[in-house]
């Protein structure tokens, strides 16, 4: 996925500034930076949410170019929220994706992705029932069962995720992140924004740190999340690999990897 000289405009408002993105499949980009830096307006952008000037490619092929239906059997879009106006059940949801999708005739698959979402048994609980955080993770599995295989002929395919673990506890954050590898092992890409900087440095291949509508820094999570480079991103002091005051406890997620 590649965008070159991405401009928006809300309103009167300018709130991207000739933003250029590439990501590839078989890796993890994160998208990071500090509210109101143009993360989601740029994924908004990129699939084509919201109007734009500048030039997406998927594939290596203009997106303005492809039906609507083209571009959903390539790519999965899961937004920062969903907002379901009538009654349905986690299997209606989820089932969704099939419609979209390549694969729907494997009228199992909705199953299996709620399953790898950890909401195995979920199928006939109504949708508005549910927590945030479940409701989340089933938008998140009607995305899988729409671009369940990673390639297809020889073709990547794409999660396109808008803070795709805000909601969740930090058990169900690592249920996502991993599919989230999972699938870019598979060879698909994702690109996905991020708040928490830790998970961010765990899972991500390459990073994206916004400021104000432009890119301020891009790279491997060890190029990028440096303390004089967040710092000034966010406008507070962020130390990395420092140990807290004695006294305050501290959690190191990375542990879970040792």
């Amino acid at each position: 996925m590649q965008a070159f000289d991405i401009n928006v405009n809300l309103g009167r408002t300018r709130v991207l500034h000739g933003v250029d993105f590439t990501a590839k499949p078989g890796q993890v980009t994160a998208i990071v930076g500090p509210n109101g830096s143009g993360k989601t307006t740029l994924l908004r952008a990129m699939t084509g949410e919201i109007p734009f000037t500048g030039k997406v490619l998927l594939n290596g092929e203009n997106v303005t170019d492809k039906a609507a239906w083209q571009l959903a059997a390539i790519r999965g879009v899961q937004p920062q929220s969903t907002n379901i106006a009538f009654p349905f059940t986690v299997l209606e949801i989820v089932r969704l994706g099939l419609s979209a999708g390549l694969s729907a005739a494997e009228t199992e698959l909705p199953l299996r992705a709620l399953q790898k979402v950890d909401l195995a048994g979920f199928a006939n609980r109504m949708y508005q029932d549910l927590s945030g955080g479940e409701q989340q993770r089933v938008q998140l599995a009607r995305v899988l069962t729409q671009i369940w295989q990673p390639m297809v002929d020889a073709i990547p395919r794409w999660l396109i995720l808008d803070e795709p673990v805000a909601s969740l506890d930090i058990g169900h954050q690592f249920t996502v992140m991993d599919l989230t590898r999972e699938f870019a092992a598979g060879g698909g890409g994702v690109v996905a924004v991020m708040h928490d900087l830790n998970l961010t440095a765990m899972f991500a291949d390459k990073v994206v740190l916004m400021q104000q509508g432009r890119i301020a820094a891009q790279g491997t999570p060890q190029e990028v999340l440096i303390e004089s480079t967040l710092t000034q991103a966010y406008g507070c002091p962020l130390p990395v690999n420092t140990t807290p005051p004695e006294g305050i406890p501290y959690l190191l997620p990375q542990a879970r990897l040792a």
